[in-house]
């Protein structure tokens, strides 16, 4: 088809453009223009400024047409030399009254150049061309240069807006440039956030159940086997976060890769609860369906979220897990009986970070997050997931 046909050919000229650097293009412009520069019937398209008699041309004339079209080998690499060079050997040619020549339109290239890469004194440099452009119209009219004054004018605003536009793509480019450089920045903010909440999640469950059930083995130490119990939690908690924290530290150090943790089934997460003296139950509404990796660990943090609290709060009151799995959206509710300290005495939950990683988690999935006092004293925590905003792949 045509249209396949034009889009295959400019795809392969893009390539073809992206091989090479700035520098070497730079290169083929100045070849291009000075194998033209010496082709008589492109004369015509050339610059002419003042009008002044016709010389014939000579060997300088050469010398001249080379001096305005190699500098733009330089041109994006030293932008002001090329100018300076350039238009130097365009005032010389058009004082002299040197025949015609295509190489003198490389001074609105040279211009527009400067205007798109000078990076340092870009102001100096327009207040000099200016004033340079002002003392050649003065040498031309000495001359006897037969142009009026609106003619130079127009010839000074052709001059600038070639400036002008140079200057404008060097602004889109630093847009770009300062774009692309926010982005990056907001990237790896927002990893940065991701991995503290993960490092979160992974730390204040597992520490938390490490610390109650050490507190409270100094209770039953005249029975040594809820001793033994208590201590074979603690160990299996502890060697849970250590896999887990070190999965996380192995993918940011090795590969730099999303970091999502190992992390076991709800299931697990609850009878290892219950084996810590907290009594746990767990309801599901529905079939369980393949949940999006997103939305499966959002439900497991959830869980171990609410979990984490009942623990440090209420301990030992009885905690529900209600889980949810409808065609669209996937819910999650922890509530337990009313804690030994108040809601309002404890701020927010785990050290100021737990309710506020979750929302953003849930947020980034589209869901809803609810979490407060129950009239009875107890607290509740509540999450809604659409699945339809947990991207990635199936569990």
């Amino acid at each position: 088809m045509p249209g396949t046909w034009a889009g295959d050919l400019l795809q392969r000229s893009l390539n073809v453009w992206r091989v090479y650097d700035a520098a070497v293009w730079d290169r083929w412009l100045a070849a291009g223009f000075t194998g033209l520069a010496f082709v008589p019937a492109l004369s015509i398209m050339s610059v002419q400024f003042g009008n002044l008699p016709e010389r014939p041309a000579d060997a300088f004339t050469v010398v001249l047409i080379l001096a305005q079209t190699l500098p733009l080998a330089v041109r994006t690499r030293w932008p002001a030399a090329c100018l300076v060079i350039n238009s130097a050997a365009f005032v010389v040619h058009e004082t002299l009254g040197y025949p015609m020549q295509f190489g003198t339109v490389t001074i609105y290239v040279a211009l527009y150049s400067a205007g798109a890469h000078q990076e340092r004194f870009r102001r100096a440099i327009v207040i000099v061309a200016s004033v340079a452009y002002v003392m050649l119209c003065v040498i031309m009219l000495l001359l006897g240069s037969p142009v009026v004054l609106s003619e130079f004018l127009v010839f000074y605003l052709l001059f600038a807006a070639c400036w002008v536009g140079g200057a404008f793509v060097r602004g889109q480019r630093l847009q770009e440039v300062e774009r692309r450089r926010l982005a990056a920045v907001a990237a790896a903010a927002a990893e940065r956030a991701r991995i503290a909440r993960e490092l979160h999640d992974v730390v204040t469950h597992h520490v938390t159940g490490i610390v109650v059930q050490a507190d409270a083995t100094q209770f039953v130490a005249s029975s040594p086997d809820r001793v033994v119990t208590a201590l074979s939690t603690i160990g299996d908690s502890g060697r849970r976060a250590l896999a887990e924290l070190r999965h996380l530290l192995n993918v940011l150090e090795a590969t730099g890769e999303s970091a999502r943790p190992v992390v076991g089934s709800v299931r697990e997460l609850i009878e290892q609860t219950r084996s810590g003296g907290q009594p746990v139950e767990l309801v599901e509404d529905g079939d369980r369906p393949a949940l999006p990796v997103g939305a499966g660990l959002a439900v497991y943090r959830v869980v171990q979220e609410g979990l984490t609290n009942a623990v440090k709060y209420a301990e030992a009151s009885p905690t529900a897990v209600r889980i949810g799995y409808w065609d669209d959206r996937v819910e999650v509710e922890v509530t337990n009986a009313a804690a030994a300290v108040s809601v309002g005495a404890r701020g927010d939950l785990s050290g100021g970070r737990g309710l506020t990683g979750l929302r953003d988690r849930i947020g980034a999935l589209g869901g809803e997050l609810s979490a407060g006092e129950q009239p009875d004293g107890g607290f509740r925590l509540h999450v809604s997931i659409p699945l339809s905003g947990a991207l990635g792949d199936a569990e």
